[in-house]
């Protein structure tokens, strides 16, 4: 929507202690109605299916659109927006998204931007899970699958180098991203020290040594073309108070236990969707740097400790997710889906398995909406904080690490059909064996990453091909399993 939007209940200019943060909360601006709800509604409803190819390209979309496009917001808002929601747990881009409709028209904006951007990936993500238990084993679709795991492995090497080149910019945080690759490769550290311990090492840097990290420019450097709905320098959300925090903070964990708890009264403690419940709540709140960074917490998790799925299933899971709108992290679905659909209880199969989906999906995103309306109120007087910026750096540096780590983790139970574990003194290794390499997988993981690397194709376009290479392998009679 263009400046001829604004209507005469915008607010009055700003006062200078307005500028500054420091009104008292009686006199701040409250939420005004600068773009009409039902516009609001079309627009994050276009922009949700358009969200495909992770949160760097859900991120663009949402920059084209909402910043470039209809200028509703400008970028140092967009900006620190953004950054916020870096550094919290759970999907970035979701949260960004929940961040901007909040801005844009408060709560109901909020979960109405937050719910729309994940709403067609929900729905794409379970028909996928479906037609995946149902037809899996059949050759076509072990071929597709064969085709779509090695893409996977092309597309986090993608990852890797694009947070690299925007995360290390100094020598210290390559020695962050290093350490966190190594205390999760070889000595298994549990993933939420290493993101704890590396926003400490931000925060310590900024205090002690300033001049180790980056000196990002200006954030409020000039902008050009027309002024946006949302000044930059106007507040049209209310005030924190304690009142509101307490009421969000209430309602939003009654929200995501009361689901729950209903489900662990009905099923019982030991039952697979209590403990997928469990699990995904407490990763929701510990998963920090974005989907990568979340799935190698996942993966081990639900591959080793719980028995859900099968590693090359979680390679599987992944690709589907990679051709759904909405979140990576919508991944959770599958393994929810095929770890209800195989240990029911007394339920049908399928039953349980959609049960499953749609609780874990709960519980994961339900928290993103809280930490945002929680904490929005609050970011937005704390603008240039320097001391939550160095713990994002140190934060983004380590999930370099992360998503490395992950590439390995999925390199080696997709090129090879086996591995061997290494116990030795503190190293934690798990190893693959040469003599089960597969070539096929090797030559189309080649292929897609000359394709995303040098040809600069999408993501969507790479995994169709890798697909049909699988098909075209299974075809001639090459082994592809």
């Amino acid at each position: 929507m263009d400046r001829d939007a604004r209507t005469e209940q915008d607010p009055a200019p700003p006062t200078p202690a307005a500028l500054t943060g420091h009104e008292p909360s009686a006199t701040r601006p409250q939420a005004q109605t600068v773009v009409p709800f039902g516009t609001a509604v079309r627009a994050w409803f276009a922009i949700s299916l358009q969200t495909f190819g992770g949160p760097a390209g859900q991120i663009a979309v949402m920059q084209r659109t909402l910043v470039d496009e209809k200028r509703w917001i400008g970028q140092r808002r967009f900006l620190h927006a953004m950054n916020y929601c870096m550094l919290l747990p759970g999907p970035e881009a979701q949260q960004l998204a929940t961040y901007v409709g909040w801005l844009l028209h408060g709560t109901r904006g909020g979960l109405l931007a937050g719910g729309l951007f994940v709403l067609p990936g929900v729905i794409a993500l379970l028909v996928l899970s479906a037609i995946y238990v149902a037809f899996g084993s059949t050759t076509a679709v072990l071929a597709v699958f064969a085709g779509l795991a090695p893409a996977v492995l092309a597309i986090v090497a993608q990852a890797v180098v694009r947070v690299a080149k925007r995360a290390l910019n100094s020598r210290v945080l390559v020695v962050i991203a290093v350490l966190a690759f190594l205390a999760l490769a070889l000595f298994g550290v549990p993933f939420p020290v290493v993101v704890a311990l590396a926003a400490l090492a931000g925060w310590a840097l900024a205090r002690w040594r300033p001049s180790a990290l980056p000196q990002k420019g200006k954030a409020d450097a000039a902008e050009t073309g027309p002024s946006p709905v949302i000044s930059d320098d106007v507040l049209h959300t209310e005030p924190p108070t304690t009142r509101r925090t307490f009421k969000v903070l209430l309602v939003g964990l009654l929200v995501w236990g009361v689901p729950l708890a209903a489900v662990a009264v009905l099923t019982g403690a030991h039952s697979v969707f209590t403990q997928q419940g469990l699990f995904f709540s407490g990763a929701a709140v510990v998963t920090f740097g974005g989907a990568y960074a979340v799935l190698a917490y996942v993966a081990q998790q639900a591959v080793q400790v719980y028995g859900w799925l099968a590693p090359g299933e979680m390679v599987r899971g992944l690709a589907l997710a990679e051709t759904t709108p909405g979140p990576l992290i919508m991944v959770v679905q599958f393994v929810a889906f095929l770890g209800a659909y195989r240990d029911p209880g007394s339920l049908d199969p399928w039953v349980a398995a959609v049960l499953a989906s749609l609780l874990v999906t709960w519980v994961t995103f339900v928290p993103s909406f809280l930490f945002v309306l929680l904490g929005a109120p609050y970011m937005e007087r704390l603008r240039g904080n320097r001391s939550l910026s160095a713990a994002l750096t140190g934060i983004t540096a380590a999930v370099v690490g992360v998503i490395a780590n992950l590439g390995v983790y999925f390199a080696i139970h997709t090129l090879f059909s086996d591995t061997v574990r290494m116990d030795r003194a503190m190293l934690n290794l798990e190893l693959p064996d040469p003599g089960t390499l597969r070539p096929v997988a090797v030559v189309i993981a080649v292929v897609a990453a000359i394709l995303l690397f040098r040809v600069k194709w999408s993501v969507l376009r790479t995994l169709g091909v890798c697909a049909v290479l699988g098909l075209v392998a299974a075809l001639v009679g090459l082994p592809v399993a």
